[in-house]
């Protein structure tokens, strides 16, 4: 029997890289025109983030409560389950994500969202936009065709990055209840894609790592200043 340090990353996967990515393909094909829709969504967040009105915290909430939901039954229950088994020991953690900003956001109206001339603020936005507009563009740019593009609100990489982001630019500083799922998906899914050795793994870890850093360290500044 070999020993344990004879093994290489990609001994552990379930699934070739290949099945992944058609099943991401089959997903887009058989989400569509959803796509459309949940980068709107992704648009009236951006929006709402420029020019804050009342309610504009329910708003962004709202959006991510849908979004987490859908992403968990979706994607990760009733597509990523039937490939890997411990996804659907992740869709517990999506819907607490969910629920959370639904409770926290939508029912308590306690969450809002500003822009900020400080680190954490420039990261969060930079964030944000990578994954609504960039995001998709990784499948093309890797020698994968469109068809096997990840979409903010429908895969849940971008979904999880975006949603970094956005926490990051909540008033009032860091709420590490809402941060620990989605850090904890950017380490499974970035040690899954980097055991496929594709190179998006290292953006996923990337995300986390920054993320942290923003959250915890006093020379990220929560200013209040919001861009005119």
């Amino acid at each position: 029997m070999p020993e344990w340090w004879t093994y290489d990353p990609s001994d552990f996967l379930l699934f070739s890289p290949r099945t992944y990515y058609r099943l991401l393909e089959h997903h887009n094909r058989a989400m569509w025109p959803l796509q459309l829709l949940t980068s709107a969504m992704g648009l009236v967040i951006l929006g709402s983030l420029r020019r804050p009105a009342a309610g504009q915290g329910r708003v962004i909430s709202g959006i991510l409560f849908l979004l987490w939901i859908w992403v968990s039954w979706a994607f990760l229950w009733k597509r990523y389950a039937t490939i890997n088994w411990a996804a659907s020991y992740l869709v517990p953690l999506f819907v607490i994500e969910a629920l959370l900003f639904f409770w926290i956001g939508v029912a308590g109206g306690r969450l809002s969202f500003c822009l900020r001339r400080s680190a954490a603020g420039i990261l969060g936005v930079a964030l944000f936009v990578f994954t609504l507009v960039f995001y998709p563009l990784l499948a093309p740019l890797a020698g994968r065709p469109w068809a096997q593009a990840e979409i903010f609100g429908l895969a849940p990489d971008p979904t999880v990055i975006g949603t970094l982001g956005l926490l990051l630019l909540l008033e009032g500083g860091v709420r590490w209840a809402l941060l620990a799922v989605p850090i904890l998906w950017c380490l499974a899914s970035g040690a899954t894609l980097w055991a496929m050795g594709s190179g998006e793994a290292l953006i996923l870890l990337a995300a986390a790592f920054l993320v942290i850093l923003a959250a915890s360290s006093p020379r990220f500044t929560w200013r209040k200043h919001e861009y005119s």
